[in-house]
């Protein structure tokens, strides 16, 4: 036993404490914590990050404070932060090579050695409880210190807690004190809308703390300055109570930046020239042989590069294909996109060792059909990322199948003898672009995270202006262009500079919402 630590009442339940690898037991760990006894004293937070040896300026357990009224009558609200070792963990469905891992005793842990740090896991915790560690390259979070556990020892945070007000324990287990505490008294959690089955209850917790936005967020917090990244205002008629303040919190940084929405357009690019290439005859269209397997193959190769570039990890790719997580669809983006390479290959090779062979019109028809996966699997993979509510809007897969169609157009126009098919579905695809940014605004978005990223996306600047406004001015101008003499480069330049405007904006914006 720990000197200092108190008798653990529930971390050995059923007999011995679970040990890592073993499935006999139907266990639930989480706790209760009691916001009626904190005091706000941060000791759980100094004795996580001396526990777990947690970097300095990252935190696995964190106290927000949030202040009520105006002087003289001020009023301290606390709020313990931490993962939820959720009963179904979207960081765990989504992590492509099974870094994380929802163990036997319900504990969410991370093997930080499989980590190839894409920060996927980051997106799909709706609680903002998964940090990089910079110097491992890898994702940390709260293990209900597993290690202290596997000896019958109850979590750091519990033991130091002055007032006793982080109870641990096993909510399966009904004679647990956790699980009487909850039918006892009235608990809440945080983000319950988002279905992950959150195991931290809190008893006493105001809603002030528990519901990110509804407290006002200034430049500064009582201790420090927060990033000139997150202090953007959104464009929002959200109500904000004008008493409450966010005092101190942590800053989660958007970690998903522009070569992500690159990565979307090369993607797009890539698609759209396999999705138009069988109906090169129909739209009038006569360009070098070879030429749309060779931008399909070129912006393949673009956009793998971009994903493996972006991985803190980026020699560790492989491990997506030697220990995939099948329910990931960073994996199976993986697999489509490679599949699609090959076929893309295939038909190049066939075209110049049999040029207009029996097989290549074919395999084209099968490569448009890959094309559309390609360039719509991210809507997929976006809807497991249940931190951006925004990204899980019913619009994302059209949208993204629209801009192939558009890239594809754009290919198309400057092998066109005046004005053809190709200008006519350019100009359709660049007015379906159009429509789909404006009906964002008149969707229901249901959480307040995604009416607050609605607010983001239409205020973020790019250029000095509205990156959303800049996205369909740039497609209406295409649209136009594409009718001119001489116009059509310009015109395909236009369109794909309008995606790019509009995918840098909506992947930041929804970032932008705060998660606690």
């Amino acid at each position: 036993m720990a000197v200092g630590a108190r008798e653990p009442t529930d971390m050995g339940p059923r007999g011995k404490p679970p040990r890592r690898g073993e499935s006999t037991f139907l266990l639930q760990y989480g706790f209760v914590i009691d916001q009626e006894a904190c005091i706000g004293c941060h000791a759980c937070t100094v004795a996580c990050k001396a526990e777990n040896n947690v970097p300095v300026g990252s935190f696995r357990t964190f106290v927000k404070y949030v202040d009520v009224g105006s002087y003289p009558d001020v009023t301290r609200q606390f709020l313990v932060q931490r993962c939820n070792q959720c009963t179904s963990a979207p960081c765990v469905a989504i992590c492509p090579v099974n870094a994380l891992v929802k163990r036997p005793d319900g504990i969410v842990d991370v093997d930080r050695e499989a980590c190839i740090g894409c920060r996927a896991c980051m997106q799909a915790c709706p609680y903002d409880a998964i940090y990089l560690n910079e110097d491992l390259r890898a994702v940390e979070k709260c293990h209900f210190c597993a290690h202290r556990v596997e000896r019958g020892l109850e979590p750091a945070c519990a033991v130091v807690c002055p007032v006793r007000a982080i109870i641990p324990g096993d909510f399966d287990d009904p004679e647990s004190e956790v699980s009487q505490l909850v039918r006892m008294k009235a608990t809440r959690a945080r983000r319950e809308e988002q279905g992950t089955g959150p195991n931290v209850r809190y008893v006493g917790a105001s809603e002030l703390t528990l519901v990110p936005g509804i407290a006002r967020r200034e430049r500064s917090y009582m201790w420090s300055e927060r990033p000139s990244s997150q202090v953007e205002s959104p464009n929002t008629d959200r109500d904000v109570r004008p008493d409450a303040t966010v005092s101190l919190d942590v800053e989660a940084k958007v970690e998903w930046g522009w070569p992500v929405a690159l990565y979307l357009l090369t993607k797009s690019i890539a698609g759209g020239a396999a999705l138009l290439a069988p109906f090169s005859s129909v739209l009038g269209v006569a360009p070098p042989r070879f030429f749309f397997e060779a931008i399909a193959l070129a912006f393949t190769a673009i956009t793998v590069f971009l994903l493996v570039e972006d991985l803190a990890k980026p020699m560790a790719f492989y491990r997506l294909f030697t220990r995939p997580n099948w329910n990931s669809w960073l994996v199976k983006g993986g697999v489509l996109l490679s599949v699609f390479g090959a076929t893309t290959a295939a038909i190049l090779v066939l075209d110049v060792f049999s040029p207009g062979g029996e097989l290549v019109e074919p395999l084209r028809w099968v490569n448009a059909l890959l094309g559309a996966l390609v360039a719509g699997y991210t809507a997929f993979l976006f809807r497991q990322c249940k931190g951006r509510d925004l990204w899980e809007g019913p619009t994302v897969l059209p949208h993204l199948i629209v801009q192939a169609a558009l890239c594809g157009a754009a290919i198309c126009i400057p092998w066109t003898q005046g004005v053809g098919a190709a200008q006519f579905l350019f100009a359709i695809c660049a007015g379906m672009h159009i429509a789909l940014i404006v009906a964002e605004n008149f969707l229901p978005h249901p959480t307040e995270n995604g009416k607050q990223a609605l607010g983001y996306l239409t205020s973020l600047p790019l250029l000095g202006v509205s990156a959303r406004s800049l996205s369909i001015a740039l497609a209406a101008a295409a649209a136009i262009l594409a009718f001119l003499p001489l116009g059509a480069l310009v015109a395909a330049a236009f369109a794909t500079a309008s995606l790019f405007a509009y995918e840098h904006a909506f992947v930041r914006a929804g970032q932008l919402p705060p998660l606690s």
